[in-house]
């Protein structure tokens, strides 16, 4: 049994309310109090969110400018894994062109070209995993 304060025509009365599942309610209420009843709320239905859809493969992040130990040697911004190696030797390349894409944490990051130049040396291989400041590769 729960207890309520209801007003009914501006009159406040204690009520006491019990629930009997699939039936009408009843509610007791003084003697000098008009009689209530009232028919059962529905019961919510739940409804369960649709499938979560299958998350796609990772698109590869904005090309990050690459980080230099010395002049012209691009190193790795992150531990991670090369994925793809986008230039030649004797490639030309301009300052902001995707060079190699290196997976970390499951994400592909573009690694760009720091400076205009000419691919002299790839000093890593297709899948070879790579620490922070490992020399990727050298441009002249």
């Amino acid at each position: 049994m729960k207890k309520f304060k209801v007003i009914v025509n501006g009159d406040p009365f204690e009520v006491e309310v019990e629930e009997i599942t699939g039936a009408i309610q009843s509610v007791t209420t003084p003697k000098s109090a008009p009689s209530v009843s009232t028919a059962p709320k529905p019961t919510p239905k739940f409804t369960p969110p649709p499938a979560a859809a299958t998350r796609p493969a990772a698109a590869p992040t904005a090309a990050k400018p690459a980080v230099t130990a010395k002049p012209g040697v691009v190193c790795a911004l992150m531990p991670g894994s090369v994925i793809d190696i986008k230039v030649n030797v004797g490639d030309k390349v301009k300052t902001g062109d995707v060079i190699l894409i290196l997976e970390a944490m499951k994400m592909e990051n573009e690694i760009s070209a720091p400076k205009d130049g000419t691919i002299k040396e790839i000093k890593v291989n297709k899948g070879q995993a790579v620490n922070t400041g490992d020399e990727l590769i050298y441009i002249e």
